[in-house]
C-alpha cells in the first residue's frame, strides 16, 4: 500500500525546518565571528555591513588559547586512547569468559551511567586531594587528574557498548586463531579488534568528544595551567566587556577537531552505534 500524497511533503517540511534550525544558529555564529566588536554589540543584523578576519588573530592574544587548546588535545586524546584500550579487554571478558559476579558486574557498570556527574565531583576532589598529601602525587590541578576523570564518565558506556559489539563476532573465529598457534591474547588482537574497528571507533568519538566539551568538572579540577578550551572560553568575559566576536571566533575553532573527526570517521561511527544497539 502506498503512502499518501501528503507524506513526502511533510517529511520534507520537517526536515527543512530541523535544518533551518540547525543552519541559523550556526550562520549567527560565523557571521559574529566577522564582525567588528561594535557591530555584535549594537542592533543584529542578518546581513553584515562590514567583515573582518580581525577576531580570528585576536583570539589568540586576548587569552592563551593556544595553551588551553593543547591541554584539551592532550586530555581528550589521553581519556579516548585509554578508555578504548581498557574497554576492549574488559569487554572481551566479558563476552568470552564465564566468572563469577560477571552479571553482577555489568549491571554496575551500567548503573553508573544513572547517577548525575555532579554527584561525583566532591569524591573525586577529595580522593585527589588526599592522594596528593599522602602520597605526593599530584592529580588535583593536573592533566592526569582530569584524564582519570573522564575515565569515569566514558569507561562505563564504553564497555557496555563493546561487549555488546564483540558478541556479535563469532567465538569460532577465536577459536580458529587458536588453532593456528595464537594464544588468546593474539586472537583478540589479530582477529577481534580488527572485526570490531567501528565499534572501537565509535568508542573513540564518544571518548573524546565527553572529554571535549565538558565544563564542570575541567572548572574545579584544573588550574591556569591546566585549563581546557571550554573553560578557557570564559575569560573572553571579562568584569567590563565580553568580546562576543572573539567568543564565536574560538568556538568555530573549538569545534573544528570534533566536526573535523566526525566527517571522517562517520561511517565507523554510524556502523559502531548501530551495531551496539542492535545487539
Amino acid at each position: 500500500m502506498s503512502e499518501p500524497r501528503w507524506v513526502p511533503w511533510a517529511r520534507r517540511f520537517v526536515l527543512g525546518f530541523l535544518a533551518l534550525f540547525t543552519l541559523i544558529p550556526l550562520y549567527a555564529m560565523v557571521s559574529s565571528s566577522l564582525k567588528p566588536l561594535g557591530d555584535v554589540q549594537g542592533t543584529w543584523e542578518w546581513i553584515p555591513t562590514t567583515l573582518t578576519i580581525q577576531p580570528f588573530f585576536d583570539i589568540w592574544e586576548t587569552i592563551p588559547l593556544a595553551e588551553y587548546f593543547v591541554n584539551s588535545l592532550v586530555i581528550s586524546g589521553s581519556a579516548a586512547i585509554l578508555s578504548v584500550v581498557i574497554a576492549i579487554f574488559a569487554a572481551y571478558a566479558l563476552s568470552r569468559f564465564r566468572f563469577r559476579g560477571k552479571n553482577f558486574f555489568k549491571m554496575t557498570v551500567l548503573s553508573t551511567q544513572m547517577f548525575p556527574g555532579i554527584l561525583f565531583l566532591l569524591p573525586l576532589f577529595l580522593i585527589f586531594v588526599n592522594i596528593g598529601n599522602t602520597t605526593g602525587i599530584v592529580l588535583y590541578g593536573s592533566r592526569l587528574g582530569l584524564i582519570i576523570t573522564y575515565l569515569t564518565f566514558s569507561l562505563p558506556f564504553a564497555i557496555w557498548m563493546l561487549a555488546g559489539y564483540i558478541d556479535s563476532i563469532p567465538k569460532e573465529l577465536d577459536e580458529a586463531a587458536m588453532v593456528d598457534g595464537t594464544g588468546q591474547f593474539g586472537a583478540l588482537i589479530r582477529v577481534v579488534v580488527p572485526a570490531a574497528m567501528p565499534g572501537i571507533v565509535a568508542v573513540g568519538i564518544y571518548s573524546f568528544m565527553t572529554a571535549w566539551g565538558e565544563v564542570l568538572f575541567a572548572s574545579v579540577m584544573t588550574d591556569s595551567g591546566t585549563r581546557t578550551l571550554a573553560v578557557g572560553l570564559q575569560e573572553y568575559s571579562t568584569q567590563v566587556q565580553v568580546y562576543w566576536n572573539q567568543v564565536m571566533a574560538a568556538s568555530l575553532i573549538v569545534s573544528v577537531p570534533v566536526v573535523a573527526g566526525f566527517l571522517l570517521l562517520q561511517r565507523y561511527l554510524v556502523a559502531g552505534l548501530t551495531a551496539g544497539a542492535v545487539k
